[in-house]
């Protein structure tokens, strides 16, 4: 284990969890904003605790639509309900900004971790975690306006930049839950309103304080 993984174990009070020959076969990847830890239904191996940066989670709907879930900043754990029961990757996890996650592959938690009560008390918070965190979001887009979600989306996807680049608004329509015709209305009060300049693919955020106004609280978050 190198000095910047036992750094962050400690840094996120996690060193005194795991011992000191499960903390060996840990490893420290970084990953750039846009790319993607897994997909949904990927194979899973790998349990990933991110403690640098902000993920987007999305969930494929049976009628083929990609939903957000949520969006999850360090310190936070991922493939964790994976891990437990067994199965494949259940959402699709994303950097929205550079990120650094620290990996210990399944195999090792299962030969050492399998009876450590402390390690599984803290599987049991962290899901339980996951499971409200679920819940919320998929209430969010029945009780939350088209406009809310968007500001929500805006500000969540420029954490640390003011520019969403690359944007299709088709794929943020399916995220957010709702039509394009509907996001293009939405973003264009935005706009006249003064509180973004969407241009050539790209969104600018000239105004945070207003969508921040807008989300009511992030939503997304």
């Amino acid at each position: 284990m190198d000095q910047r993984t036992a750094e962050y174990l400690q840094q996120f009070g996690l060193a005194d969890l795991f011992p000191a020959h499960v903390r060996e076969e840990m490893f420290l990847a970084t990953y750039a904003r846009g790319e993607r830890l897994f997909s949904q239904a990927d194979d899973a191996q790998t349990l990933y605790l991110l403690v640098a940066g902000k993920l987007k989670i999305s969930l494929l709907s049976p009628e083929g639509k990609r939903l957000i879930l949520a969006f999850k900043s360090s310190f936070d754990i991922v493939g964790d309900v994976e891990y437990v029961r067994d199965c494949p990757f259940i959402n699709t996890v994303e950097a929205v900004t550079d990120i650094v996650v620290i990996g210990i592959s399944y195999d090792v938690l299962r030969k050492h971790m399998a009876d450590n009560a402390a390690w599984l008390q803290f599987l049991l918070h962290t899901i339980t975690e996951k499971f409200e965190t679920k819940t919320r979001a998929m209430n969010f887009n029945l009780l939350y306006t088209v406009d809310v979600r968007v500001a929500s989306y805006l500000l969540s996807m420029t954490p640390t930049q003011q520019m969403l680049e690359s944007t299709s608004l088709i794929d943020m329509a399916d995220l957010i839950g709702t039509s394009y015709r509907h996001l293009n209305r939405v973003l264009q009060q935005f706009q006249q309103a003064g509180w973004i300049v969407k241009k050539r693919g790209k969104i600018t955020l000239l105004d945070r304080d207003a969508l921040l106004e807008q989300a009511g609280q992030n939503i997304y978050e």
